[in-house]
C-alpha cells in the first residue's frame, strides 16, 4: 500500500519570518499524522526552516539542485551544500524551470543523477503543455520525459524517486485536470515505469498530482487508484489551506 505523499512547493514566495512561522505551524499540526510530508522553501530560507523541521515528520526539500559538484559555478547550489543544511529531497524538472528557465531534459537527467548519487531523494516533475494535450500527445510527452530524465537511474535508485505529474496548463491557472483525466495519465506513467524497470517498481513508485490541487478537489483526486499525493503550490503557502490536504 502506497502512502500519500503531500509536498509543498513554496516557489519564490514568503519572507524569512513567514517561512519560519509556516514551518512551525506545519510541524505542530502534522505531528503524529500518517502521510508523508515535505516542504520546499526558497533557497535563502532553507537553513532557517531546517532548524524548525529537524526531528519532525516534515521533510525538508529544495526546489532545485546543481548538476555539478562544488566549484566555479556562480549562482548554483550543490547537492553537498543542500545536504549540509539538512535537505533530504529535491524537486527537479518543474515546468516553470523547463519552460521559463529553459532547462533541457539532458540537464534535468544530469541533476537527477547528481542528486541520487549524492544521497538525496528526488521528486521528478513531468507533464505536457496545453497544445500537446489538445494534439493528443500527453502520453507521448510524458513517456519521452520519463525515458530521458530517468536515463541511467537504477532500479534500486527508483525507490528514492517520486514522479510528479503536472499538466503545465493547470499550474497556477486555477484549472485542474478532472480526476479521471489525471488518473488516466497517472496510470499511463505507472505502466511506463513498469516497462522501464519492473512491475514491482511501478507498483511501489509514488506518483503525485501537481496541477492546482487544493482542499476543495484534493479528496476527489486522491481517491483515484494511481494518484498517490500532491505537489502543492499556492495552497501550500498558508497552513489553513495546506493542512486540510495533508490530513486527508
Amino acid at each position: 500500500m502506497r502512502t500519500h505523499y503531500i509536498a509543498g512547493n513554496w516557489k519564490m514566495n514568503t519572507s524569512r519570518a513567514e517561512a519560519v512561522k509556516l514551518a512551525q505551524d506545519l510541524v505542530k499540526e502534522l505531528k503524529g499524522k500518517n502521510n508523508k510530508y515535505m516542504i520546499a522553501p526558497p533557497f535563502v530560507y532553507l537553513d532557517a526552516v531546517s532548524q524548525i523541521v529537524k526531528g519532525s515528520n516534515v521533510i525538508l526539500g529544495a526546489q532545485d539542485v546543481a548538476a555539478t559538484d562544488n566549484g566555479a559555478h556562480t549562482g548554483e547550489v550543490s547537492a553537498a551544500m543542500l545536504k549540509d543544511i539538512g535537505v533530504k529531497t529535491v524537486v527537479i524538472g518543474h515546468s516553470e524551470r523547463r519552460h521559463e528557465i529553459g532547462e533541457s531534459d539532458m540537464l534535468i537527467n544530469a541533476k537527477v543523477l547528481k542528486a541520487l548519487n549524492s544521497g538525496l531523494d528526488v521528486v521528478l516533475c513531468i507533464g505536457e503543455l496545453l497544445a500537446e494535450r489538445e494534439a493528443g500527445k500527453a502520453e507521448q510527452v510524458c513517456a519521452f520525459q520519463l525515458d530521458a530524465d530517468l536515463s541511467g537511474v537504477t532500479m534500486e535508485q527508483m525507490s528514492r524517486v517520486t514522479i510528479a505529474y503536472e499538466p503545465v496548463w493547470a499550474i497556477g491557472t486555477g484549472k485542474t485536470a478532472t480526476p479521471q483525466d489525471a488518473e488516466e495519465i497517472h496510470a499511463f506513467i505507472r505502466s511506463h515505469i513498469a516497462k522501464l524497470y519492473s512491475q514491482q517498481t511501478a507498483d511501489e513508485v509514488i506518483i503525485q498530482y501537481g496541477g492546482s490541487m487544493k482542499a476543495s478537489n484534493a479528496a476527489e483526486l486522491l481517491a483515484e487508484k494511481d494518484i498517490d499525493g500532491g505537489l502543492i503550490g499556492g495552497a501550500s503557502l498558508k497552513a489553513e489551506t495546506f493542512i486540510p490536504i495533508c490530513v486527508l
